[in-house]
């Protein structure tokens, strides 16, 4: 499966907020995505490119953005995809935690702690209580380390 690109991630996000309010400046558009000013321009002028939105003038120095049958349509693939990829995600961090719990439960323990933050340490949290592994803060138990979207499992040597 193709994985979805911050790109596609922020074209999805530009073609919310544009079809919330067409009269969206880039400055905003910017600050609402985390992005530089230039960053929005670039991704407008391709969304531009694609026939995903148009521009007119709702004033002199003020633009009205203008999404597009197209780009309603890409809207909906960009937000499929994303959907997708997140479930695949999330199904392949389960099954890589699943075989990290049961290393643990063969090396004799029912506790590991989480080392970690965010969306895939929750997953682990989930799995372990799922299967019936016990999440402590004591150091001296398996710990389930994540590195991004990486899980290890350190402490059994």
């Amino acid at each position: 499966m193709e994985s979805t690109t911050n790109d596609e991630l922020r074209e999805l996000s530009l073609l919310e907020e544009i079809e919330n309010d067409p009269n969206v400046n880039q400055s905003t558009l910017a600050t609402q995505l985390g992005v530089a000013v230039g960053t929005v321009n670039w991704h407008l002028k391709r969304l531009i490119a694609k026939g995903a939105v148009k521009v007119s003038r709702a004033e002199r120095k003020k633009l009205r953005y203008i999404i597009t049958p197209e780009g309603l349509a890409l809207r909906a693939r960009l937000a499929v995809d994303y959907v997708e990829h997140s479930l695949t995600l999330y199904r392949r961090t389960r099954q890589r935690v699943k075989e990290r719990v049961a290393d643990v439960r063969r090396a004799g323990f029912d506790c590991v702690r989480i080392v970690g933050e965010g969306d895939v340490a929750d997953i682990c949290k989930l799995t372990c209580i799922e299967q019936g592994i016990t999440v402590v803060k004591d150091k001296g138990v398996p710990a389930l380390v994540v590195d991004g979207y990486k899980v290890k499992l350190e402490g059994l040597e």
